[in-house]
């Protein structure tokens, strides 16, 4: 599967805890984060990831294209609901994205723990289905 990492700067520490505990599932998939997030994924857990820009400078809308063109799986977005951000027009299309192609999105580690959960024991065999019906639309279209 292909999972987004994005943490907001006052969640960056509990991302990196998390993708720590669950390292051993994160391996096994393909990983793509906004730049600060994505550099710290990589330089203190170890894990290869794809890196965008940062969220200010467009990393949410690259991640909301791959939302778009059915490039992702998952979103694991540990957001700061205390501290306003000034790119939070992106923050809003990427979560209104999240919900018009039906992309599982966690806003903070106790779903994202529930999402992992459910990814590790296999309870994600929908987006399959999903994606089966999308081809057999494109070969009618």
């Amino acid at each position: 599967m292909r999972i987004a990492l994005i943490a907001h700067d006052k969640k960056k520490e509990d991302i990196i805890q998390f993708v720590t505990a669950y390292k051993a599932v994160f391996e096994q998939h393909e990983l793509f984060a906004t730049g600060t997030t994505g550099k710290r994924i990589m330089e203190e857990v170890s894990l290869p990831v794809h890196r965008f820009h940062s969220g200010p400078l467009g990393g949410d809308q690259e991640i909301g294209a791959m939302i778009a063109r059915g490039e992702m799986d998952m979103i694991l977005f540990f957001r700061d609901p205390l501290t306003s951000q000034p790119h939070e027009p992106d923050v809003s299309a990427l979560i209104r994205l999240s919900d018009v192609y039906e992309i599982p999105l966690a806003t903070n580690m106790g779903t994202a723990e529930v999402l992992i959960q459910g990814l590790k024991h296999g309870y994600m065999d929908w987006l399959k289905l999903r994606k089966k019906q999308g081809e057999i639309n494109d070969k009618q279209n």
